[in-house]
C-alpha cells in the first residue's frame, strides 16, 4: 500500500512538469524562475531513485522518478536557453537606446 501512495504522491507531483516545462518554453524569459529551486527538486529526485535502488526496492514506481526528473531536466534546459534569449534582449534593447542616443 505504501508503494502506491508513493506512485501517487509522485504523480502529483509529477503533473506539473510539463506544465512548467511548456510554459517556460512558451515565456522565452527566465524571469520568474528560480534555478536554486529547480535544482532542489532534481536532487531531490536523485535521491529518491537512489533509495529505491540502494534499498534494493526496484518497482513500478522508479518509472515515475525518471519521468519527473526528465521533466525537471527539461525545464532546467530551458531555463538557461531563457536565460541567453534574456541576454540577447538585453544586448538588443541596449544597442537601440544607444542608437537613439546618437540620433538626437
Amino acid at each position: 500500500m505504501g508503494t502506491l501512495f508513493e506512485f501517487l504522491m509522485l504523480a502529483c507531483f509529477g503533473a506539473s512538469w510539463p506544465i512548467s516545462a511548456y510554459k517556460s518554453y512558451k515565456a522565452r524569459t527566465a524571469k520568474g524562475k528560480s534555478l536554486v529551486f529547480i535544482l532542489l527538486i532534481w536532487i531531490g529526485y536523485v535521491f529518491g531513485i537512489a533509495s529505491k535502488f540502494i534499498n534494493n526496492n526496484v518497482n513500478y514506481v522508479l518509472i515515475v522518478y525518471f519521468f519527473n526528473i526528465i521533466m525537471v531536466s527539461t525545464d532546467i534546459i530551458l531555463y538557461f536557453r531563457n536565460v541567453r534569449l534574456d541576454s540577447k534582449e538585453q544586448k538588443l534593447a541596449h544597442r537601440n537606446n544607444t542608437e537613439r542616443m546618437h540620433e538626437v
